[in-house]
């Protein structure tokens, strides 16, 4: 637990998948073909209170759709690369627009289209519904499933580890 709280301190930058980590995976199509995605609130407050404490999201998602960019605007995240099944490529240009490096990025995934990016992160996690194969290639798996709170889990163990949680919670209080 020790090496998973060290590598969640460094980390300046968490990078997002969208379906099957911020949704449970389902598809959602109309008779016109549009295209339906539910997002979980917390989920959205969690990335909400990671910018409001300097740490950046980014979102690097296989399909494109309307509703992702959408959302994604809703919460302010700048960065999101849609139609990219080779996320390795995306996952340099992130790096390239941020700054950041491989040790300040956590990236989280729940299938094996995200393992080259995973590899690559200092905090590889992923979602506790996840493909088998790809939790034996996690640091962490969120208590939650995709969709569900799983990005919760993620944003409150890193703010936690960066020591930031209390307060964050406390002020709720005022």
């Amino acid at each position: 637990m020790q090496d998973l709280t060290e590598k969640a301190r460094q980390i300046r930058l968490v990078i997002f998948d969208v379906d099957g980590v911020l949704t449970d995976g389902s598809l959602f199509f109309g008779d016109d073909g549009q295209e339906y995605k539910a997002f979980n609130s917390k989920d959205g407050h969690g990335i909400r209170m990671l910018l409001e404490n300097g740490i950046e999201a980014a979102i690097i998602t296989g399909r494109e759709s309307n509703v992702v960019t959408h959302r994604m605007n809703n919460l302010g995240i700048p960065h999101v690369l849609q139609g990219r099944r080779e996320k390795l490529p995306a996952y340099e240009e992130i790096k390239d627009m941020t700054g950041f490096e491989d040790n300040e990025i956590a990236y989280v995934g729940d299938d094996v289209i995200d393992l080259p990016v995973m590899k690559r992160v200092a905090l590889a996690i992923t979602v506790h519904d996840a493909h088998p194969y790809v939790k034996q290639h996690a640091h962490w798996q969120t208590p939650s499933s995709g969709g569900h709170g799983a990005a919760r889990d993620v944003c409150e163990m890193i703010l936690d580890a960066k020591g930031l949680l209390p307060a964050i919670l406390e002020s709720y209080l005022q």
